[in-house]
């Protein structure tokens, strides 16, 4: 009687809430699924009745919400998923509900109204343009996803005609790369090793080395990107100029154990907070690893594997002090007359670092927007931070995937943003990516 009692009060929303639950769809008997909209009033899905009764799920924007709202053809995806229950339930006006029951219609069924912003969204997915990859954009005050962006893309309209298509691709079209996407880090896994080092070392602002362009152990040889010498450097210059050589000598001067336990704590290796579907990072290096396999990490090759989401997480929290706050994609829940049936509030997730580590590292990151390696986002109406990264796929030294995480408006961070280009080969940079979703929000 005690877990009846439990599972009415606690677990039975979960359940009945859970997109593996089939016994939602029989709703669509009695409901009109109800409106996806952006936070604006955008409307991102909608249901047409025709005459005849007939239902059709429309996606405004085609492809540009793809996999962030997701489908309802073929099972579903998205927020379409994650939502199905609050759309197929109508807490319309009573007397309403009553009139249909008496003319045998459907009731309109809930709007959810997502945390989505259609302009940086459009911004974010102009700006990837035809190249492979993802963006994901938040509000690090508050945790809100404001755009999430993966290519390649499909139209959601038309999913049913083209499935067969899109399940076989070889590109993996239906894959959301922004959270199932898993890559090496490349030098965004810098901040990572920053903060271990700073950690291990309390005098980590004398940090001085001299980068002769190359630094070896046993037959493995590291370069600095392009073939760049950048002399002596300190910690600050390191990450600005995204010094391979330097922080692989710091990669090999570190406790592996407490390495790994820094990395865990920044949830590799961890649960993500996600509603979508999600891939877990991997961190492996141990004790037992060899000094290049300590230098390769610590510079963000090695057998490091990450999603732009979560890199977005550990960026959000650098930028709100060390604190990640729980990231959510649903705003509110209301009936067809507007009225609010839920709201979501933010909340803590978890302390990633300390607010001094976090600051640091924020300082050091306006050094690569200063004079470092994404200089293009300086000088703008606002201020950035941030770090570049060049992630190498093949053996092939020209073959690499481009990075960038950022923080805009840095003395009050009001965006950050992860962005990859898959395959990038030096084409393309995610740095370029991220200045035009900033000049979006910004102009």
């Amino acid at each position: 009687m005690g877990y009846i009692s439990y599972f009415n009060v606690v677990k039975s929303r979960d359940i009945i809430s859970s997109p593996y639950n089939k016994r939602q769809d029989s709703y669509a008997d009695r409901v009109i699924r109800g409106k996806i909209l952006d936070r604006n009033g955008n409307v991102l899905a909608q249901t047409n009745v025709a005459e005849d009764g007939t239902e059709t799920r429309e996606y405004p924007y085609n492809n540009i919400f793809a996999h962030v709202v997701g489908y309802t053809a073929q099972g579903k995806s998205g927020l379409e998923s994650v939502s199905n229950f609050e759309l197929l339930t109508s807490n319309a006006f009573f007397v309403d509900k009553l009139k249909n029951e008496f003319q045998d219609k459907k009731n309109q069924g809930d709007n959810v109204v997502t945390t989505l912003d259609t302009n940086l969204q459009e911004a974010a997915y102009d700006a990837l343009g035809s190249n492979k990859g993802a963006v994901v954009v938040m509000d690090p005050s508050t945790g809100k996803i404001l755009a999430m962006v993966s290519k390649p893309d499909f139209d959601p309209n038309t999913v049913s005609q083209n499935w067969n298509e899109l399940s076989t691709s070889e590109d993996s079209v239906l894959l959301n790369r922004a959270t199932q996407g898993q890559y090496a880090p490349g030098s965004t896994f810098k901040l990572v090793t920053t903060l271990e080092f700073m950690r291990e070392n309390a005098d980590f602002d004398s940090y001085s080395y001299n980068c002769t362009g190359s630094i070896e152990s046993g037959d493995v040889t590291i370069h600095c990107y392009g073939g760049h010498v950048h002399g002596q450097v300190t910690l600050r210059d390191s990450l600005a100029y995204s010094c391979n050589t330097s922080f692989s000598n710091i990669g090999r001067s570190l406790n592996a154990d407490t390495y790994k336990d820094t990395a865990q704590e920044l949830l590799f290796n961890k649960k993500l907070p996600s509603v979508l579907p999600y891939s877990k990072s991997q961190f492996t290096l141990t004790s037992s690893d060899t000094e290049a396999e300590r230098m390769m990490t610590a510079m963000g090759q090695g057998k490091t594997q990450v999603s732009p989401y979560h890199m977005a997480l550990i960026t959000s929290a650098i930028a709100n002090g060390g604190t990640l706050m729980k990231p959510y994609l649903v705003d509110s829940v209301t009936n067809n007359a507007g009225n609010v049936i839920e709201k979501t509030k933010p909340e803590k997730y978890k302390d990633l670092m300390t607010s001094k580590e976090a600051a640091q590292l924020k300082d050091y990151m306006t050094a690569v927007t200063d004079y470092g390696t994404a200089s293009v986002l300086g000088g703008q109406n606002y201020t950035a931070a941030g770090k570049t990264g060049t992630a190498e796929y093949s053996s092939d030294k020209e073959k690499d995937h481009s990075w960038f995480v950022g923080i805009a408006n840095v003395d009050n961070p009001e965006l950050v943003i992860s962005v990859i280009i898959e395959q990038a080969d030096g084409s393309a940079k995610a740095v370029n990516i991220a200045k035009k979703v900033f000049d979006a929000y910004y102009q």
